[in-house]
């Protein structure tokens, strides 16, 4: 009896290592070879992205003009970004474009989305070819003709000045008041269009019945909207929410296009600065300082969206 307990408990313990192991081994080989397809992609990431950021986050530290050894000025920079008058308000214009960018164009394109799915069955395909159209041309396109149609004699006047509003007339991107919310209406066209698309898009997958039976509890088309679409295409708002702000945010082709920061740096935005400190004044640790203060707002702004949207889900 004892020889038969000591040689079978030996035997199976070391039969059930033998049977776990198998899969063990595999899922480990299988962990590595998908460890290996991702490698190429991955340095190319930490390469192209991971790297420059870090290498900017430490070029922040040092004062530097790009030819000079650099010198270590630790937070300097920051501060400076904190304290000049003109970063600041770069900082300020780019929530102001967030009204613009992000605010309006996500209500015009729940207005559109909601038109277009309660009326305008017929030709549905055309109006979102014309909706959709802005996202499609590039950006320098887009900036040379609003910049033509804001002119003394552009489209705005001469459609004001056919209606006898010649008082109001004006070369709007020029114009100290009105440059940045002229500014503003450009990202605001560009980006209605791509959020009514998400917006028609999320509504496809509410079911139908849903409709149907707000429509037997006597709810209208407006009230449908706004207790069967809008929750349903909650998920939509919030992406809408993150593109459009991070175009606001990080706009630099359109400013660059249209006003280069004038007229006397009212439409001055974080990314403009970064490339004029960088590459005209040869200030690359403020510069590099201020690229690392829009990253961290950008994250944060953000992180606030998808908190608040997930907080309401």
């Amino acid at each position: 009896m004892p020889k038969a307990g000591i040689g079978t408990a030996p035997g199976r313990a070391s039969a059930r290592p033998g049977r776990a192991g198998r899969p063990t081994a595999r899922r480990t080989i299988g962990s590595a070879h998908a460890f290996l397809y991702l490698a190429p992609a991955a340095l190319i990431y930490v390469g192209f992205a991971i790297w420059p950021a870090l290498h900017t986050a430490g070029l922040s530290l040092f004062e530097w003009d790009g030819i000079l050894p650099p010198v270590w000025v630790g937070l300097e920079n920051y501060a400076e970004v904190f304290t000049k008058p003109l970063l600041l308000k770069s900082l300020g214009n780019s929530f102001v474009l967030i009204l613009f960018f992000s605010v309006i164009p996500i209500i015009l394109g729940l207005i559109m989305a909601g038109l277009l799915m309660g009326y305008a069955r017929r030709g549905l395909t055309f109006f979102r070819v014309v909706y959709f159209l802005p996202q499609v041309l590039p950006m320098v396109v887009v900036g040379i003709t609003w910049r033509w149609m804001y002119s003394e004699d552009g489209t705005l006047n001469q459609g004001l000045r056919l209606i006898g509003l010649d008082s109001i007339t004006r070369v709007w991107l020029g114009d100290f008041s009105f440059a940045l919310i002229a500014l503003g209406f450009v990202g605001t066209w560009c980006l209605a269009g791509l959020c009514m698309m998400l917006f028609l898009a999320g509504a496809q997958h509410i079911d139908t019945s849903l409709y149907e039976a707000a429509k037997l509890d006597g709810a209208g088309p407006f009230r449908r909207f706004l207790s069967v679409t809008l929750p349903g295409i909650r998920g939509e708002v919030t992406i809408a929410s993150v593109i459009c702000t991070i175009a606001a945010l990080t706009s630099f082709d359109l400013v660059y296009m249209t006003t280069d920061g004038g007229p006397a740096n009212q439409t001055v935005i974080p990314g403009l600065l970064v490339y004029r400190l960088a590459f005209k004044d040869g200030e690359i640790g403020t510069a590099a300082a201020l690229a690392v203060t829009l990253t961290v707002l950008v994250i944060l702004v953000i992180g606030a969206i998808r908190r608040v949207a997930k907080e309401r889900e």
